[in-house]
């Protein structure tokens, strides 16, 4: 799909920040704000999403554990995906006591504070096709390897602005609201994911799992770089 119009996107503290192909920058607070947004500079072909696409009923999803197995190192940034009751639950306790009956696990805080970001896009109708996308998968994918260090730090940081800079997706400079608004992990880290969604209208895409997982409820499921 030459020339298609992508968008890469990754929750940030007051919402969600966008980034297209073109590394023009967008910020809403929900996921359906932010793509309007965006869609107002040109219809889009595919929106890339770091957040869990296809929620289990019960038992865990293939992607996780895929998933972190390419970013080695890096494994503790893959969150494990809560069970669907779990998402919807109205707190944490009772979120994870969900998730155990589900999974076998319990519910960790991390994934929990996602519930609301999750659901967002879960509930949303979306204008075009929308894949889930890891942004550590994604840089190891760019790297050929895990990556050294964490997005933490100053190392990490221009770790993974060098290799945005290597695939022609540099960003820099004042990019609007969405600067303002968003942590500079966020800016990148949702580069990152634009890069996979326009791989992905490519054609050029890897699936893991390869192909997508179909669950319990007839959803499909796959971390894509």
């Amino acid at each position: 799909m030459d020339n298609a119009r992508v968008l890469g996107v990754d929750a940030c503290r007051k919402g969600w920040i966008g980034v297209a192909g073109d590394l023009r920058a967008y910020f809403g607070r929900t996921i359906g704000e932010l793509v309007e947004r965006a869609s107002m500079d040109g219809e889009l072909a595919v929106v890339g999403i770091d957040i869990p696409i296809g929620l289990p009923l019960v038992g865990i999803r293939q992607a996780e554990k895929l998933a972190r197995k390419v970013v080695g190192r890096r494994s503790s940034s893959v969150f494990p995906v809560p069970a669907r009751r779990a998402v919807e639950a109205a707190d944490y306790a009772a979120a994870s006591a969900l998730n155990l009956e589900a999974t076998g696990n319990k519910l960790n805080r991390q994934s929990f504070a996602l519930a609301q970001k999750i659901l967002d896009v879960d509930r949303w109708t979306a204008p075009c096709p929308v894949i889930e996308v890891h942004p550590e998968v994604s840089f190891a994918t760019m790297a050929g390897r895990p990556l050294m260090y964490s997005k933490s730090t100053w190392a990490g940081g221009e770790e993974r602005r060098r290799l945005l800079e290597s695939v022609g997706m540099g960003i820099s400079g004042d990019i609007g609201p969405a600067g303002r608004e968003a942590g500079v992990d966020d800016v990148l880290d949702a580069v990152a994911v634009a890069w996979t969604a326009k791989r992905y209208a490519d054609g050029r895409a890897l699936s893991y799992p390869d192909p997508p997982e179909v669950l319990d409820d007839g959803s499909s499921a796959a971390i894509w770089a």
